[in-house]
């Protein structure tokens, strides 16, 4: 909002608890935000105190909306969903022009024409109106079948204004950062799992997926989400809404890979990872993050983002006995208990807050995990390389506890390249094949346990070990 220079109203709510502090919130807005302390409005919802004032201070202070309501007609679309009555409804605001019922609309990023067939505006209740002018907020329905004929941030014009007209500044297409793979416990449930991720994507603009094949996991899906939570919010939605029983792969950035003969690659997931003598160096993302934490936590906090190789960028005091710190961190550190172990070092008391400033170049290796000689693509993950032997070891020791003993021998490695950095024995059931010799030569006892040894020696090499649920999920626990 400061960016772009738009005005804020600071709001104070929940002033009805008995430890609401108005004056100390208002020295904070101030004192981070810069914003003005004479525009903060108090308010309880629960009373209702303060709503009036707050509706006259947007109204007094909140500048119209500019446009010409004499140009052509240009649209900003700031959101859409999908109704199975309507197809996709259009949620957009009028810049400039105005458009009716029976004008034929077009998108300028795909080019699709549509025919407008109603429109409207929430008061707050959706009514229906002829015309939308400039200025105005409403709805849109003109028989779009599905969301990417509707793209957000895109901009809409009549069909006959397409090619002269430019587009609406700040469009940006939304981009996924975190990436997983989705299988179905069940093989069975696989056609299930793709009408499930179907009808999920119909409301969800921003979630992505492509089928996948794995050697360990069979079919599946590889999906792209907004950031962590969007990932656990779309995984219980398919659980609770669509019954889907779902193992999940450990979440991955996008790192962008120059090759040896300069090309570049963006891969999302370590099985594309192309061999390390092709690959000239790796960038991964890096997000700019600023917490907010009192000052009596600072040092656990400090200590955590140096450990999760943090570059300080500004700290400084706030007031009211709070530390501003802004730090520069590979997005990879973040997706997988960084928030955890950022609320246990503060109490609960840090705020976390982030953005993406582009791809760094890292010494990034890709560590592969082998269960007995043969990798388990799905368990492979990239790491620094400062990090990569510490993940490793406690990985290929979480995976050996959850993996039941066989009748054979089952050896767990973690590996970089042709290089074995850890490794852990599963020991092998044993039957006790002596238990009929009563006395005898001990050579009939040695050529019983030769037999047995043979014989554990060809089902090692024709036996395969079944990996449960619980050993992917181990990959989430390893501290990074």
């Amino acid at each position: 909002a400061m960016e772009n220079e738009l005005l804020v109203v600071p709001v104070i709510n929940k002033i009805d608890l008995p430890n609401a502090n108005i004056e100390e919130t208002k020295n904070q807005i101030v004192d981070i935000l810069g914003l003005d302390p004479d525009l903060c409005v108090p308010v309880s919802a629960k009373k209702g105190d303060g709503v009036t004032e707050l509706l006259e201070s947007i109204v007094t202070h909140v500048p119209p909306p500019t446009g010409d309501p004499d140009a052509p007609f240009r649209a900003l679309v700031f959101d859409s969903y999908y109704d199975k009555y309507h197809g996709v409804v259009v949620l957009m605001r009028v810049v400039d022009g105005e458009v009716s019922i029976g004008d034929r609309i077009s998108f300028m990023s795909t080019g699709k024409s549509f025919e407008v067939y109603q429109l409207g505006f929430f008061s707050p209740k959706s009514t229906t109106t002829d015309v939308l002018r400039a200025g105005e907020v409403g709805f849109l329905l003109a028989s779009i079948k599905t969301l990417g004929d509707s793209p957000l941030g895109d901009t809409i014009t009549l069909a006959r204004h397409l090619t002269k007209l430019q587009r609406l500044p700040g469009y940006v297409p939304v981009k996924q950062v975190v990436f997983s793979g989705l299988f179905p416990i069940m093989t069975e449930q696989y056609e299930a799992l793709q009408v499930a991720l179907d009808k999920l994507s119909l409301n969800d603009p921003a979630f992505t997926y492509l089928p996948e094949s794995s050697n360990a996991l069979g079919l599946g899906f590889r999906c792209g989400y907004l950031g962590t939570l969007h990932m656990e919010i779309v995984r219980e939605r398919l659980e609770r809404e669509f019954g889907v029983q779902l193992l999940s792969t450990a979440p991955n950035v996008e790192y962008e890979i120059t090759m040896v003969d300069g090309s570049v690659i963006m891969v999302d997931n370590p099985q594309n990872t192309p061999p390390a003598q092709m690959i000239e160096h790796i960038a991964e993302p890096y997000v700019r993050c600023t917490i907010i934490v009192p000052d009596e936590y600072i040092g656990a906090v400090l200590k955590l983002l140096t450990d999760r190789r943090g570059t300080q960028k500004s700290m400084e005091y706030v007031g009211g006995g709070k530390v501003m710190v802004v730090y520069d961190l590979p997005f990879n550190e973040t997706i997988f208990d960084f928030y955890d172990k950022l609320k246990s070092a503060s109490k609960g008391y840090a705020s976390f807050d982030y953005e993406h400033i582009g791809h760094r170049q890292s010494d990034i290796v890709k560590v592969d995990i082998l269960i007995n000689g043969q990798p388990v693509d799905a368990l492979s993950f990239m790491a620094h390389k400062q990090n990569s032997y510490h993940r490793g070891v406690a990985l290929v020791q979480r995976i050996r506890k959850q993996i039941p003993r066989q009748l054979f021998e089952v050896i767990i490695q973690a590996a970089i390249g042709s290089k074995i950095i850890s490794r852990e024995r599963v020991v092998p059931l044993r039957k006790n094949v002596t238990a009929k010799c009563y006395g005898g030569d001990i050579t009939r006892k040695r050529k019983l346990l030769e037999k047995q040894k043979e014989g554990k020696r060809k089902m090692k090499q024709l036996g395969s070990v079944s990996i449960p649920q619980e050993a992917f999920m181990a990959i989430l626990k390893v501290d990074s």
